[in-house]
């Protein structure tokens, strides 16, 4: 999730369900590699199929946008084929526009959609919430149906509930809920692995967004009680295997204490490639993401843990909830999916078994 020139605002219909190509791969650039993780969204656990009410056939057919982050990122992917589902399932159709990670990109199909007057309502997946606001609060005013997916959009990045007046659904994860569990994985990692000092390799995904803020922020608060524990280098993998792999031998060049690395989990998939020819398997590895290619990295014990993370349950919920908001009258609550997980959304070898991934990685 962390994200330029615009691309244009030319809409494109997706006639078909994407395919999910699983794979060993950076998310920001769909780079892809091997990966066991479940092939169809709808299958996993975390997000079951789509109902179509008795009734979808009946409703008018309703004509709703999609403004993706990125349609090649693999974390999107599965995000954005559930959301095709559930629109089928549910008698409404789904324009689909590609940001392609810009955020200027996007603010500029936000306008597009908006004053084409085409649409019932509108999905956005903000990059760059703050840009969106104001347009977004005009048009909600004139009476436009919005809803907003996976990032928080507004300024508190410690709660998934609403903070523009007037959403028609808001599906999102905590950003700051990551930094903290985290935190609390290293802590626990540091003292499992009787790490003292615990000397920790920081992978950002883009330092300067507001995502790995709130991830830095929450994560230094707990070990902030912690004087064992301590950053002593920091990297950036942009979402992107390579990417980690080449911070990551960096921070072991110029910090060789390093014992334990942190970071999402394409970053940490390029952290373990980096430390393996390294010759330090001992470094412990925690990510966040919920992959395919980090569950089964936990249970080949080569990475400690990971924290959940359910595009595709996003994607169903934030489409099925717009539409009932549009159908209804009603704005749908707020939800948070990852909320809902047991173990607090924490997986490490101990239960990765209990859970199953919604992307590959």
């Amino acid at each position: 999730m962390a994200r330029g020139m615009p691309i244009g605002s030319s809409l494109r219909r997706l006639s078909t369900i994407i395919v999910v190509l699983f794979a060993f791969a950076l998310t920001a650039c769909g780079t892809e590699a091997e990966s066991t993780a479940p092939s169809d969204p709808a299958e996993s656990e975390g997000a079951p199929e789509s109902q179509a009410p008795e009734s979808a056939a009946a409703e008018e057919t309703l004509q709703l946008a999609y403004l993706s982050f990125a349609v090649a990122n693999s974390y999107d992917a599965p995000m954005l084929a559930a959301a095709q589902t559930a629109a089928a399932n549910n008698n409404a159709e789904l324009d689909v526009f590609d940001a392609n990670n810009s955020p200027d990109t996007q603010f500029q199909q936000l306008q597009d959609a908006l004053a084409s007057g085409q649409y019932d309502g509108i999905i956005v997946q903000p990059i760059f919430g703050p840009a969106l606001i104001p347009a977004i609060e005009e048009a909600i005013a004139d009476g436009a149906q919005i809803a907003v997916l996976d990032q928080i959009l507004g300024e508190d990045l410690t709660t998934s509930e609403n903070q523009v007046d007037g959403l028609a659904a808001n599906v999102v994860f905590v950003q700051s809920e990551i930094g903290r569990k985290q935190g609390e994985l290293v802590v626990q990692a540091c003292e499992e692995f009787e790490l003292d000092p615990c000397s920790v390799g920081f992978l950002y995904n883009i330092k300067v967004s507001s995502l790995d803020t709130a991830i830095r922020t929450a994560f230094d608060a707990v070990i902030a009680d912690h004087p064992s524990i301590e950053v002593v280098a920091e990297g950036e993998a942009f979402y992107q295997v390579a990417v980690g792999l080449a911070a990551t031998e960096t921070m072991l060049v110029s910090n060789p204490e390093i014992n334990l690395i942190v970071g999402a989990d394409q970053g940490i998939a390029g952290a373990l490639l980096a430390t393996t020819a390294a010759e330090r398997t001992e470094v412990v590895l925690v990510g966040y993401g919920g992959s395919g290619t980090a569950y089964n990295q936990i249970v080949a014990g080569t990475q400690y843990a990971t924290v959940a993370q359910l595009p595709a349950s996003e994607g169903r919920f934030a489409v099925e909830d717009l539409i009932q908001a549009i159908r209804s009258g009603t704005p749908s609550p707020a939800r948070d999916p990852v909320g809902e997980l047991p173990d607090d959304g924490i997986i490490t070898g101990d239960n990765v078994a209990d859970f199953v991934a919604e992307w590959p990685g």
